[in-house]
This record gives C-alpha cells, structure tokens and sequence, in this order.
C-alpha cells in the first residue's frame, strides 16, 4: 500500500472511532436523562439541562474528530 491510501484509512478510522463514540454516549444520556424524568417529573428542567450540556460536550468530540480528520487527509 501507498502512503496515499494509508492516509485516507487513518482517516476513514478516525472518522469511524470518532462518531460511534460520542453517538452511544449521547444515546445513553438521552435513554437514562429521560428515564430519570419518567421517575421524577419535578426534576425535569434540571436533568434537561444537563443532558443537553452532556450532549453538546460529546458532540465536541466528534467535532474534535472531525478536525482530526481534514488534517489528516490534506496535510
């Protein structure tokens, strides 16, 4: 194999482990922060919140990923 094709699997990889992870995390946050509501209806602003705020710091790992990524495949 070239170092061409080498690349563009490092990329596909990281593009792979990049969005499987934070796509199970923000699943499981979604499954368990709407369980916890189902539980205790009163604290459903506080448990949103914070679900929301746990979504957004997984999706900026598959940002991250992303970033990774384009360097990887033009530099």
């Amino acid at each position: 194999m070239d170092v061409e094709s080498m690349r563009l699997l490092a990329t596909a990889l990281v593009m792979a482990f990049g969005a499987v992870g934070p796509a199970l995390s923000i699943g499981f946050i979604g499954a368990k922060s709407v369980e916890a509501m189902g539980r205790n209806p009163e604290a459903a602003p506080k448990i949103q919140t914070m679900a929301i705020l746990a979504i957004a710091f997984c999706e900026a790992i598959a940002i991250y990923a992303l970033v990774i990524a384009l360097i990887e495949k033009f530099v």
